[in-house]
């Protein structure tokens, strides 16, 4: 319970610095950028974060504002674990991404991925997209904490400004 307590608090913490990052006055390309090396460098054991564009039209994802090694910069929705949260509209944890039927290995070294979609009103806008160099990576406390986050920057990119506060 004490080790459960420590990380509901340390979640607490990273949330508030967070919305402490974000500026609703700026572009949402500069809000995304800084969240998105906030994860990069402040959660353990990760080794890409970045944001993924949805084109709804062409029915592809394009690379946005990432850290990281060089990434993909084009999955087509239904491929990867990106491109699948694309078609689902919904959060997967993929534990282990070599056993991910059509998984995309645009950094080798990567093992466990969590992803999830953000949106503009109800239309998907993008996909957060989380590497990690380890199996088994996100827990069920990560992913709580990072749908909040998903959520968080769907508010933003919405412009729901009173649901950010």
């Amino acid at each position: 319970m004490h080790e459960k307590y420590n990380v509901f608090m340390e979640y607490k913490i990273l949330n508030n610095q967070i919305h402490s990052l974000i500026d609703p006055a700026l572009p949402i390309i500069s809000n995304l950028s800084n969240v998105i090396a906030f994860l990069f460098h402040e959660l353990p054991n990760l080794n890409w974060v970045g944001i993924y564009y949805c084109d709804l039209e062409q029915k592809v994802c394009y690379l946005g504002p990432f850290q990281g090694r060089v990434a993909c910069t084009k999955i087509p929705f239904g491929k990867g674990v990106v491109g699948t949260c694309a078609t689902k509209k919904k959060s997967m944890n993929i534990e282990n991404v070599h056993t991910f039927p059509g998984h995309i290995a645009c950094d080798s070294t990567s093992k466990s991925e969590f992803v999830a979609p953000l949106f503009q009103g109800h239309k998907l806008y993008a996909i957060l997209d989380i590497d990690s160099d380890i199996y088994h990576r996100f827990s069920l406390d990560d992913i709580v904490f990072l749908e909040g986050v998903a959520h968080l920057l769907s508010c933003l990119i919405s412009n729901e400004q009173n649901s950010i506060s």
